[in-house]
């Protein structure tokens, strides 16, 4: 009988650990999803305040190509088109992740089916420390190496679209990378053992099997990586020109969301129109991010039904 009365204490015991255990996960997890909700709710009340408060149409502030806040067009109207940035940031993003890509997924192939040793021991100490770096450093290296390295080879000032993809490039490579070694490790061994069974090439198992394979991690990678690259502030800010222009070519100065962001939010006052816009380019980058973390998962998904 106590042997029982003992067990049933350690029962009641472990039930109780349980329970509190399960509520504190619970506030912890409603904590994070309250701290989501209103950053979500502050930004996107921020940034409609530019069509409500100050009556500006969307589809001029979307559309337009003149970014000066502080003064109105003909029509009275104030000129904050905001189209510059958008596209300055959309042509950053694709240029770095299509010159990332294959790169990335060289190294990756390196790493895991060509010489796995080799690369955990060279490769996989470079790409962490390429992450540990501050954004700031990639910058100055770009204000530095990569800027001087355009004017004197490409022309132009050195600072524009250009020097932000070799910037960005750099920065989002290992995360590219990573995933993409982890992609391609999930894929099982055993489709390896069979194609090389029916006489494929070790190349032939890679391109044929292997990849095809594992093409929904490998897309996800990159989408991960221009979703870093969409955000990046500092380092872009410092190497592509800040001018809020429409981009006339890869070597002219231009400008994307964030670093029109980081260069005027502490320029203006709250309230304000000047600052009502900053608000609006922020709620563009927290759609996108919003639409990069749903295509991830839309092809997390289908990865999986596959």
């Amino acid at each position: 009988m106590e042997e029982i009365q003992e067990r049933l204490l350690k029962k009641s015991k472990k039930a109780k650990l349980e329970s509190i255990g399960k509520f504190i996960s619970f506030i912890c997890i409603a904590f994070i999803v309250v701290v989501v909700a209103s950053i979500l709710y502050f930004v996107a009340s921020k940034g409609i305040a530019t069509f409500t408060t100050n009556k500006v149409s969307v589809w001029a502030f979307l559309t337009g190509t003149v970014w000066n806040p502080s003064s109105t067009g003909a029509d009275g109207q104030p000129l904050v088109g905001a189209l510059p940035m958008i596209t300055g940031s959309f042509i950053v993003t694709l240029l770095s992740a299509i010159v990332a890509t294959p790169f990335a997924l060289g190294a990756a192939i390196f790493m895991t089916e060509i010489s796995p040793k080799t690369g955990k021991r060279v490769l996989q100490p470079v790409i962490e420390l390429l992450v540990g770096i501050p954004s700031v450093v990639y910058g100055f290296i770009g204000l530095t190496v990569i800027v001087p390295f355009v004017r004197n080879y490409f022309g132009g000032s050195g600072f524009g679209i250009l020097a932000g993809t070799f910037v960005l490039f750099v920065m989002i490579l290992p995360t590219v990378t990573s995933m993409t070694v982890d992609a391609l490790n999930s894929v099982p061994r055993y489709y390896r053992e069979a194609s090389l069974a029916l006489g494929a090439t070790r190349w032939q198992t890679i391109y044929k099997v292997v990849l095809r394979a594992a093409i929904p991690g490998i897309l996800t990678s990159v989408v991960f990586g221009m979703a870093r690259a969409f955000g990046e502030a500092l380092a872009i800010q410092m190497v592509i020109g800040n001018a809020a222009l429409m981009p006339s070519g890869l070597v002219s100065p231009a400008s994307t969301l964030t670093s029109i962001l980081t260069m005027g939010m502490g320029n203006t006052v709250m309230g304000s129109l000047e600052n009502n816009v900053l608000w609006s380019l922020a709620l563009i980058l927290l759609l996108m991010s919003l639409f990069f973390n749903i295509a991830i998962r839309l092809i997390g998904k289908k990865g999986a039904m596959k």
